[in-house]
């Protein structure tokens, strides 16, 4: 029996199922998690961004919320989010971003998706919160775009 990959999704990922650019894939990846075939994994960070964002933004989280963990925030997650600071990895602007990298990791995820390429889904940035993710035992963590873990499923969308 294959084992279902734990997968942290952003607020970017929800925000993304009424963007034009992104609906598709976003789209697409949560088909997937109510098939079962991703465990779906947010934090209180990304519930509270999203009560913040627009009423139909809320609602779709609010229907996918029976599928999903949400993992609070530990201390442990604040931690590594400060190392990946101290890493320069990400400037204090952008902490946010890096504590939704913390904890995903903390929470034993395989991977993140999010829309976010500027602070998370970066090909620069991905090897080093790796590189911070090991100094202190944490497996490395994938980090992808929706679309790329649902292209080769579209098809089926």
């Amino acid at each position: 029996m294959r084992r279902i990959p734990r997968v942290y999704a952003d607020t970017s990922v929800f925000g993304g199922v009424f963007d034009d650019e992104f609906a598709v894939p976003s789209r697409a990846f949560f088909v997937l998690v109510r098939e079962g075939r991703f465990r779906l994994v947010v934090s209180a960070a990304v519930q509270e961004e999203v009560s913040n964002a627009p009423e139909q933004v809320q609602q779709w989280f609010a229907e996918v919320a029976p599928l999903t963990e949400i993992v609070e925030m530990t201390e442990e997650a604040t931690h590594l989010r400060q190392a990946y600071l101290n890493a320069g990895i990400v400037t204090p602007r952008s902490a946010l971003d890096a504590l939704h990298v913390a904890q995903a990791t903390v929470s034993g995820c395989e991977l993140i998706v999010s829309w976010n390429f500027r602070h998370i889904v970066n090909y620069q940035r991905i090897p080093m919160y790796n590189a911070v993710n090991t100094l202190p035992g944490y497996p490395q963590i994938a980090i992808y775009s929706p679309a790329e873990v649902t292209n080769d499923e579209e098809e089926d969308v």
